[in-house]
C-alpha cells in the first residue's frame, strides 16, 4: 500500500543519479550540512564504493555505512551516511560518464521508487541523470518524470499523468509542455491539456503546500498573450475558453497573461503558481528569480517525488565546485510534502 503506516518515521529515499556527475558530491555535503540544515534522515541508493571514493576526492571526512533496509537509516544517520548497495557495472570517474552503468542508475531509481511504495521511505528524491547515457539501456523515456509516472503505473496498475512543478521560495511555476521541441509547442496545447495540468496543479498546491485557496495565472504562448487574436489564435481559441470552463468549476485561474510581464514581484503576490505553456516560458524566470533553491516536484503521482532542479554538471563533477543548495531544498520540500500527506491521508 503507498504510504504505509502514517505514524511511522520513514527516512527520504535518494537515488544516486549519474555516479560521474556531482549527485555524489552533493548528497555528501548535504549530509555534513545535516544538522545546521535540519535535514530529515536519509538512505542514498547507491554504489558504496563510488560514494567513499567521491568522498575522499572532494577530501571530506563522510562516514559511509552499509545498511539492509531504509529504516536503519535512522540507527545510523547522526554519525555516517546510510547507503543501500546499488552495485555498477564500471568505477565511476568524476566527469566520465559511462554508459556501462546506465541498468544500475536506473536500478537505483526503481529501488527508492519501491521503498517509498512499500511504505519503508517517505518519499523519493532523485539526483540528476543523463538521458544520452540511459539511452545505451533502451531506456525510452525523455526523462524522470516520465520514468516515475511509468513506475507509478507498474505499481498501482493506475496510469498517471505527471506534471513537472519547478518551486523556489518566490516562485511556483508548470510548464503545460515539457520535453516538447520549441516548433511542436503550439498543436500540443489544447483544452484537454490545460484542464489536467491546471487541475492537479490546484489539488497539489492545496494538498502539499497547504494553500486553501489556490490562485492560478495562466500565461499565454504569443507576444502579448496573442493581442486579441493578431499576432496568434492559440489564446482566443484554446486557452481562454479553457480558463472559463476552469473558473465556472469554481477554480481561481486567471489568464491568458503576457508571459512579460507576468513574474515581476507586484505580479507575483497575485498568484501561487503560474502554468506556462513551454519549458523555457516556466524555467527561465524560476532560475533567474532562484537558480540555487529551485526544486523540481512531481505532481500527479501518487508517492512524493522531488529533485534538485539542476542537471549532471559533468564539467565541474569531482572539483569541489558544485552546490548542494538545491538538493537540500529538494530534501526539505520531500519532507515537508510527506508530512502534509502523512496529515491529511486520501480517503
Amino acid at each position: 500500500m503507498i504510504g504505509g503506516d502514517h505514524r511511522r518515521r520513514r527516512p527520504l529515499a535518494i537515488s544516486m543519479g549519474d555516479p560521474a556527475g556531482i549527485g555524489p558530491e552533493i548528497t555528501l555535503r548535504a549530509w555534513l550540512e545535516r544538522s545546521d540544515k535540519g535535514l530529515e534522515p536519509f538512505v542514498v541508493f547507491a554504489d558504496k564504493g563510488a560514494i567513499a571514493e567521491r568522498a575522499r576526492t572532494l577530501g571530506v571526512t563522510v562516514p559511509i555505512a552499509p545498511v539492509g533496509t531504509a529504516a536503519e537509516a535512522f540507527d545510523v544517520f547522526g554519525t555516517a551516511l546510510p547507503v543501500l548497495h546499488a552495485p555498477l557495472a564500471m568505477r565511476a570517474h568524476a566527469g566520465n560518464p559511462d554508459t556501462a552503468n546506465a541498468p544500475a542508475i536506473i536500478a537505483a531509481i526503481e529501488a527508492a521508487t519501491a521503498a517509498v511504495v512499500r511504505g519503508e521511505a517517505s518519499a523519493v528524491v532523485t539526483n540528476p541523470i543523463a538521458k544520452h547515457v540511459l539511452r545505451s539501456a533502451d531506456f525510452p523515456f525523455p526523462g524522470h518524470t516520465e520514468f516515475l509516472a511509468a513506475l507509478a503505473e507498474r505499481h498501482t496498475g493506475k496510469p498517471v499523468r505527471p506534471v513537472m512543478m519547478l518551486a523556489s521560495h518566490e516562485l511556483r511555476v508548470v510548464p503545460l509542455t515539457v520535453h516538447c521541441a520549441l516548433a511542436e509547442v503550439p498543436k500540443a496545447i489544447t483544452r484537454a491539456l490545460i484542464f489536467e495540468t491546471v487541475r492537479t496543479t490546484y489539488a497539489a498546491l492545496r494538498r502539499d503546500f497547504g494553500i486553501s485557496a489556490p490562485r492560478i495565472a495562466v500565461a499565454g504562448l504569443n507576444p502579448h498573450a496573442g493581442e486579441e487574436g493578431t499576432m496568434g489564435r492559440e489564446e482566443v481559441d484554446t486557452i481562454a475558453p479553457a480558463i472559463a470552463d476552469l473558473r465556472a468549476e469554481g477554480l481561481s485561474v486567471t489568464g491568458p497573461h503576457s508571459a512579460d510581464t507576468l513574474f515581476h514581484a507586484a505580479a507575483r503576490r497575485g498568484y501561487d503558481a503560474v502554468v506556462a505553456m513551454y519549458h523555457d516560458q516556466a524555467l527561465i524566470p524560476l532560475k533567474t528569480i532562484g537558480f540555487d533553491e529551485g526544486v523540481n516536484v512531481t505532481l500527479g503521482l501518487p508517492f512524493v517525488r522531488t529533485s534538485p532542479d539542476h542537471g549532471t554538471a559533468f564539467d565541474i563533477a569531482g572539483q569541489g565546485r558544485a552546490s548542494p543548495s538545491s538538493f537540500i531544498e529538494a530534501l526539505k520540500l520531500a519532507s515537508a510534502i510527506a508530512a502534509a500527506r502523512a496529515a491529511t491521508p486520501p480517503a
